[in-house]
């Protein structure tokens, strides 16, 4: 099939290379020159592992291409996919959906024949319905669709999350449209891939439940963190312990300085306003975020507390900015709230990061960014620890001993064994965990 993906953010891109990649032709549209011009140049302008592999494979083939003209492609096309951005809206924490309108109306500009419009982007309750009546007063006469279809990709595993996902949702009001839906997604059909059929106001409300749920699944461990601590339990076995029951499951319940990145804090807050709007208020969404939020902004004080309660012309060696690891995306990453934080009690700052230094120098000021995670700690009054990627799973505990002023380490992802740090003469802190003091 023809598809014509606008925008080529983390969603369009990494949708659109494998959708080229389950055979079908497919052509990416961006109002950025110089992005699209990096693409067809083979640079991959976000850090996501094995897409860059990915897109020069499809392109090479023949069934992936960039271009900045819409009109090129979309009177052939198929499904054409709006997969641009939806950001919160400053001052009222709605989603931002100008962008989507936008292409909305460029679409009914171009679109020939009957095709399927497809909202990949994550947009609140009625979006579809908006995006049908902007086409429908466009080209009144127009032969056309519109679906929702949500993404749910995980940054750093999006290829493999596209390719073998737990399920793909359709929000669907007629036959064709399914009909072509079920067409694009075929060869999932081998993997026996659960194909949800809806309409668009539900499926435009699974993927801000199915956020929502994930956000405070996250935001309950770290509360049950804080009183471990204060109780003398281990959060990591009270993770274990309530994970292992069929009914809660164990992924998301790793404590650590809260959640952030593109999507969790954006849809979190646009489904509270979305329900406010609505007069059914989500009260539980509403404590999530706003609990989240405190969190972030607190982690700097257990740093200062570990220092002994003053940070004043100390270095402390930061180790992972990104908001996860195998991403280079710093949306709303817990460093953005601790790093200033630290400063601001008279920190400097020196840190690592492998894939997001590029991204952080743009929002993180006055530090010192460093090459690689040993040269970070060099002389730093203690280490904090804010991003598990793995080089730093398995550090040289002896160097990082030997190469601090003070063996101080405060660990926000829980990534080594207390009783290991202190045999190693390292005085340790953890989330949800007693603190190790060295032997």
């Amino acid at each position: 099939m023809r598809v014509t993906m606008i925008g080529t953010g983390y969603v369009g891109l990494v949708s659109g290379a494998c959708f080229a990649d389950f055979g079908h032709d497919v052509v990416c549209v961006d109002k950025d020159k110089s992005k699209i011009e990096k693409l067809e140049n083979g640079e991959i302008p976000i850090f996501e592992p094995g897409l860059e592999a990915l897109v020069a494979e499809n392109v090479k083939a023949g069934r992936l291409s960039f271009s900045l003209d819409l009109a090129a492609s979309a009177p052939e096309a198929h499904a054409i996919f709006i997969a641009v951005g939806t950001p919160s809206r400053r001052g009222d924490g709605f989603a931002d959906l100008s962008y989507v309108y936008k292409a909305a109306e460029e679409v009914a500009e171009h679109m020939n024949g009957y095709t399927v419009v497809v909202t990949k982007s994550t947009v609140p309750v009625g979006t579809g319905g908006e995006v049908e009546s902007i086409i429908r007063r466009a080209r009144p006469d127009a032969d056309f669709s519109v679906v929702s279809n949500p993404e749910f990709l995980r940054e750093g595993a999006a290829i493999e999350d596209f390719k073998r996902p737990d399920r793909v949702v359709v929000g669907a009001e007629d036959e064709r449209a399914k009909k072509v839906m079920r067409e694009l997604y075929r060869p999932l059909f081998l993997n026996e891939t659960p194909i949800v059929f809806t309409n668009r106001a539900t499926s435009e409300l699974i993927k801000y439940a199915a956020n929502a749920f994930l956000a405070t699944k996250i935001t309950f461990i770290n509360e049950m963190a804080d009183l471990c601590e204060n109780v003398g339990a281990n959060v990591q076995e009270v993770a274990r312990g309530i994970g292992l029951d069929g009914r809660i499951g164990p992924k998301f319940l790793h404590a650590g300085p809260g959640y952030g990145g593109s999507c969790f804090p954006k849809d979190t807050l646009a489904l509270v306003r979305t329900a406010q709007s609505h007069e059914a208020p989500t009260k539980i969404v509403e404590a999530v975020v706003a609990i989240n939020d405190e969190r972030k902004r607190k982690m700097a004080d257990r740093v200062i507390a570990a220092c002994g309660g003053s940070l004043e012309n100390k270095t402390i060696a930061v180790l992972g900015l990104t908001f996860k690891p195998n991403t280079d995306d710093m949306r709303d990453s817990p460093s953005l709230d601790i790093v200033p934080a630290l400063q601001t009690a008279g920190a400097n700052i020196r840190a690592f990061d492998p894939a997001g230094v590029n991204e952080a120098k743009e929002l993180l000021r006055d530090i010192e960014y460093c090459e690689g995670p040993y040269e970070t700690l060099d002389g730093a009054d203690a280490v904090v620890l804010i991003t598990e990627w793995d080089e730093f799973r398995a550090l040289d505990l002896e160097r990082v001993k030997s190469l601090l002023k003070s063996p101080v380490m405060v660990d926000l992802r829980n990534i080594y064994n207390p009783a290991e740090m202190a045999e190693r003469g390292l005085e340790y802190h953890s989330i949800g965990r007693p603190a190790s003091k060295k032997a």
